[in-house]
């Protein structure tokens, strides 16, 4: 009888052990290969995006590269079932100029066009981008870095000091609109740029919040390959203004939104 119940245990516990095999398997194929969550750690994509957004993000979209794998492993390069993204896409991407770190940004130059930044305004290939104002977006004021966020004026209101932006309506050539937020005074030096000549096989892209986002007007991150794409941005699955325990800061009007 004392060897049946030690054969019964080593049973139940190798059974154990296979299902969790089985179960990370299937966390793995279904991390490569279909949805990756990610989470929001910046303001760079408000009013869209906000610190505290957990996301979907879609691993078949546009293809496999060797970033759809946990670490990056150097197994092929380049995309295995490749489709371009398009226009107007929210992107997370790999970025080589800081430590091959995760960042999500919006599309908004394809290879061979020509952006540019005048008075806060997109020019794609010579043609400006239609812009509506919508009314004013106004938050906390953020440090970051030691340094505080653009606005185009500072208030106090209940005692709190808050930044004010301008909050407009952006519709890019291809018809797909979006919420961005910009200062309306003393344009900074993002919104006043040169022209980017987007090279072939890359890609360019810009935060929603224009003067608070290191993106490809930027040294730090510049024209990002086609390789590094990961995924596109789905659907915010969950949102926090504290951690995930403090349910009573969770944000349930974001839940489930898809994201545009």
């Amino acid at each position: 009888m004392a060897n049946s119940g030690t054969e019964e245990k080593t049973e139940s516990v190798g059974e154990i052990v296979r299902t969790v095999i089985y179960a990370l398997l299937i966390a793995l194929v279904f991390r490569v290969f279909l949805f990756q969550p990610f989470s929001i750690p910046s303001s760079s994509m408000k009013s869209t995006l906000l610190i505290g957004d957990y996301l979907f993000v879609s691993k078949y979209a546009y293809g496999y590269s060797r970033h759809s794998i946990p670490f990056s492993p150097p197994l092929f390069e380049g995309r295995i079932w490749a489709a371009e993204p398009e226009r107007g896409d929210v992107i997370v991407f790999k970025n080589r100029r800081d430590g091959n770190k995760d960042y999500i940004k919006r599309l908004i130059g394809l290879p061979g066009d020509v952006i540019q930044v005048t008075e806060g305004i997109v020019q794609i290939n010579g043609t400006p981008v239609q812009v509506e104002k919508i009314g004013d977006f106004v938050e906390p004021i953020e440090t970051v870095a030691g340094r505080s966020q653009v606005c185009s004026e500072r208030v106090v209101r209940d005692g709190e000091r808050s930044c004010v932006k301008e909050q407009f309506l952006e519709t890019l050539p291809n018809g797909v609109e979006h919420l961005a937020l910009n200062s309306d005074k003393n344009r900074t030096g993002v919104d006043n740029t040169g022209r980017y000549v987007v090279p072939e096989g890359h890609y360019f892209f810009m935060g929603d919040n224009r003067d608070n986002s290191g993106d490809s007007r930027s040294r730090k991150l510049g024209y990002v390959p086609f390789e590094d794409l990961i995924g596109r941005a789905e659907v915010i699955f969950l949102s926090s203004e504290g951690n995930l325990v403090t349910f009573w800061k969770w944000r349930f009007e974001r839940f489930l939104n898809a994201i545009r």
